[in-house]
């Protein structure tokens, strides 16, 4: 069952989504070369309950750490270790914090020192097929519509869009419906009504699309270990269009980088 928020509710969410945008945000700065992923997952724990939050993550289906951080082939669900990170490499950083009640979850793909160009193309893709994917989220077009935009964005540029994992609704769960499939056909699925939240995360191979779970239970890879891209944003569906609860915004201003790629999804102005 989707479970229609209020007005009061998505600003709850707002607050949730921008503890998660702020970790990123802080976290951007700290990841370089030679840094381990333990230690920029401590970090965050700590930086989420000096906020007045929860690690979102942290317990939920027995995941042992604040982070889902997978680096390179890894797509998802990765578990911080030990291992220094190496110039050259990506890695997604997923986070989730719970405060009021009400979830954030989002995510962010960084690159670590001079990554090479056919990898950059990759992460520019992805991020611009999350976006491509927001404008469908709107008064009466459906999940199907979603999902399409962003398969064949990424599908024209050659890379594998992965179909077991999917975004999904948002709120007082960290997973709740609809299921929010980076594939699809238009008009197929749940039709969007005002306040419903989800999570909308492409999740990108440059290769296959098929993937492969490690032993640990938890990290997914690309089944042909090359690089894959993961963006997520928190959305709302407020007055017939999409309004963004998170932003990257604080992850550019750490990286001296100036968009306006968020403008057009946000009513009102965001203060940061």
């Amino acid at each position: 069952m989707i479970v229609i928020k209020t007005a009061e509710e998505i600003a709850l969410m707002r607050e949730s989504a921008l503890i998660v945008s702020k970790t990123l945000g802080m976290l951007a700065s700290e990841i370089k070369p030679g840094v381990n992923a333990l230690y920029l997952d401590k970090l965050a724990e700590t930086f989420i309950r000096d906020h007045g939050a929860e690690p979102g993550f942290l317990g939920m289906y027995d995941f042992p750490n604040t982070l889902n951080m997978s680096p390179n082939a890894q797509v998802v669900h990765g578990i911080p270790n030990s291992e220094p990170l190496q110039d050259g490499d990506i890695i997604s950083v997923d986070c989730g914090a719970l405060k009021n009640g009400f979830y954030g979850d989002h995510a962010y793909t960084f690159e670590v020192g001079e990554v090479a160009e056919e990898t950059k193309k990759l992460l520019s893709v992805t991020k611009e097929s999350l976006y491509i994917g927001i404008r469908e989220f709107k008064l009466g077009n459906r999940v199907g519509d979603v999902g399409y935009a962003i398969q064949k964005y990424c599908e024209d540029h050659g890379y594998g869009v992965v179909r077991e994992l999917v975004g999904h609704g948002l709120g007082k769960k960290l997973h709740e419906s609809p299921e929010m499939p980076n594939y699809g056909k238009r008009g197929r699925g749940k039709r969007f009504v005002n306040g419903m939240v989800v999570a909308i995360e492409p999740m990108i191979n440059m290769g296959t699309k098929r993937i492969k779970q490690l032993k640990d239970g938890w990290t997914i890879l690309t089944a042909d270990n090359k690089p894959s891209a993961h963006f997520e944003h928190d959305v709302a569906l407020i007055d017939g269009k999409p309004e963004l609860l998170s932003t990257f915004q604080y992850i550019y201003d750490a990286l001296g980088i100036v968009t306006n790629e968020e403008e057009e999804f946000r009513q009102k102005k965001l203060i940061l």
